[in-house]
């Protein structure tokens, strides 16, 4: 027996009914690598700049390393951001998101306690917001981030008249 699952039974693990996903916004990639650019730029400078003054073979090895990290991860934020994906179902949302470790969270509209959207001063330069949920018991949290302003003000509205109509049958 194959204790291996097959690549079609983890299409449809993750992709019930072969479904069509809507995707967030490709302006998020833009986003992300300026905060890579942030986050691994600037120390791999510094570090450059202290190997450059002190000429120290143990200041440039983390310098590397990082550099290396920072390339890594630059490299699969264009593939994270293309897998991440929102379908709006009768019943419930489902969010998916994850390439190596792939996730799919299935929301019930009955169970939101509340839905919060935020964009910090760079998601608002690009038009982009993160939608975020929050259900009964805080069993299941969820986010959706890269979505455009109007898209996630619309959505937010939506989830909140669809999860105030299914808590009212309960």
């Amino acid at each position: 027996m194959d204790c291996m699952a097959s690549t079609d039974d983890q299409n449809k693990l993750f992709n019930p009914d072969a479904l069509d996903w809507r995707r967030v916004n490709p302006r998020l990639i833009t986003v992300r690598f300026i905060l890579i650019t942030l986050w691994f730029g600037l120390p791999v400078i510094g570090g450059l700049v202290c190997w450059v003054i002190f000429r120290h073979w143990w200041i440039a090895l983390p310098t590397g390393v990082w550099a290396a990290l920072g390339v890594w991860v630059a490299w699969l934020c264009p593939r994270q951001v293309r897998a991440i994906g929102y379908l709006e179902r009768a019943d419930d949302l489902l969010i998916r998101k994850g390439i190596l470790m792939r996730e799919l969270k299935v929301v019930p509209y009955g169970r939101l306690q509340y839905l919060d959207v935020t964009a910090g001063p760079l998601n608002r330069r690009f038009g982009l917001a993160e939608l975020s949920l929050k259900t009964a018991a805080g069993s299941l949290d969820a986010s959706l981030p890269g979505l455009e302003a109007d898209e996630a003000a619309r959505l937010r509205d939506h989830l909140s008249e669809l999860g105030s109509a299914r808590m009212a049958g309960l």
